[in-house]
């Protein structure tokens, strides 16, 4: 009892789609139609991803490139700069979930390096800030984040059109962000830290291989190359590079996509409720995606939206824009709330404050500027 009980903590939103689709099961009884309702493209491209970066995380590529880029800070501010906009900026390639896992660690050591008064001062507003960044990031690009790849492909849009419609709040956020880190900079007063040369040995062949796998995935995402074979490269390419890379992968988000495709499957055969959603959502696109975010992610809000309207641009926005706000929003979030509970207890409620401050204030820039129609 006591492990299914933590289990259902830690994999919250997955018991819920399991949950939804066995409840709606008993509206709508198992036939041959349930397996039409499963994105098979989506859940394919998504696995080999997860694979792919985990293999690029597990050689240390991220962490390299880091040091690298630290070496060269000399002050606090720069430092924050940094720290931030790694994440900001990886999490187009690689998720703003495995950017979190990969730049929120590194940050907390870092800042470590300025002293104990300095880390206690710099450690909610930095680690805040790169959650943020995580989540603004990753909305530019198709492989972002999950909810841009399965919506990407129900809109079927081209690759450049879902960067060229994001592009717009990628660089608003961008610029915020920046101001932000500033002035946290200048409040924390002068300083330096001076960065430890962490010797990392890349694998060659290893980096070759998840290399190419990685410009197999892009391939497949842009339509050039079925995912089919994308799949099965991947799949051959991790047993040959190295297979316990397979137990790196997010299984539960997987398991969570599986349950609300059968649920919104079987809802979409419902038609009385089928009109009250849709007659809700009609015109509405954008501001129900981000409050029913706040409520159950993103990630379902895509899924479970997407059935019930024909305007996927508006959910892409609306999704992403929802990723801010409670610490639920985006489920990536939850990651760094994480890592601070383990560094330190007490600063727990400290930094949901923080995070619930900055997050409406991004989400409130952002939503003010969709609804100055300058895009």
């Amino acid at each position: 009892m006591k492990k299914c009980m933590e289990f259902i903590k830690r994999e919250t939103i997955l018991c819920i789609a399991i949950l939804l689709a066995v409840i709606s099961s008993c509206f709508v009884l198992p036939d041959k139609k349930y397996i039409s309702y499963i994105d098979v493209r989506t859940m394919a491209i998504l696995f080999c991803l997860m694979v792919v970066v985990a293999g690029f995380q597990k050689i240390g590529v991220f962490r390299m490139i880091a040091r690298n880029l630290l070496q060269k800070v000399t002050g606090g501010c720069q430092l924050i700069v940094i720290l931030v906009f790694l994440c900001f900026f990886f999490s187009m390639l690689i998720t703003n979930d495995v950017a979190l896992i990969t730049f929120v660690p590194l940050g907390i050591q870092v800042l470590g390096m300025m002293g104990e008064e300095k880390k206690q001062k710099l450690l909610i507003p930095v680690v805040v800030l790169q959650t943020i960044a995580a989540n603004l990031g990753s909305m530019l690009t198709p492989i972002g984040n999950p909810q841009n790849l399965y919506l990407y492909a129900r809109a079927n849009m081209g690759g450049m059109e879902f960067i060229c419609l994001m592009f717009p709040y990628s660089l608003v956020s961008l610029v915020v962000l920046l101001i932000w880190c500033i002035a946290t900079g200048r409040k924390s007063g002068k300083g330096s830290v001076q960065i430890d040369a962490e010797e990392i040995y890349l694998d060659k062949k290893e980096l070759v291989g998840w290399s190419v796998l990685f410009c197999l995935c892009i391939l497949a995402v842009a339509g050039v190359v079925h995912y089919s074979v994308t799949f099965i490269v991947v799949v051959v390419g991790v047993f040959a590079i190295d297979r316990k890379i397979f137990c790196k992968v997010d299984y539960a988000l997987l398991g969570t996509f599986a349950g609300f495709f059968i649920f919104i499957g079987n809802v979409g055969r419902m038609e009385e409720f089928c009109r009250v959603l849709e007659t809700v959502i009609d015109g509405n696109e954008v501001i129900t995606a981000a409050v029913a975010s706040q409520v159950i992610s993103n990630v379902p809000a895509a899924l479970l939206l997407s059935g019930f309207t024909e305007d996927i641009k508006s959910l892409v926005i609306g999704t992403n824009l929802g990723g801010l706000g409670t610490l639920i929003a985006s489920m990536a979030s939850l990651i760094s709330f994480r890592y601070i509970g383990a560094e330190d207890k007490d600063k727990r409620f400290s930094y949901l404050k923080y995070f619930t401050v900055a997050n409406v204030f991004f989400f409130a820039v952002l939503f003010a500027f969709y609804k100055s129609g300058i895009v």
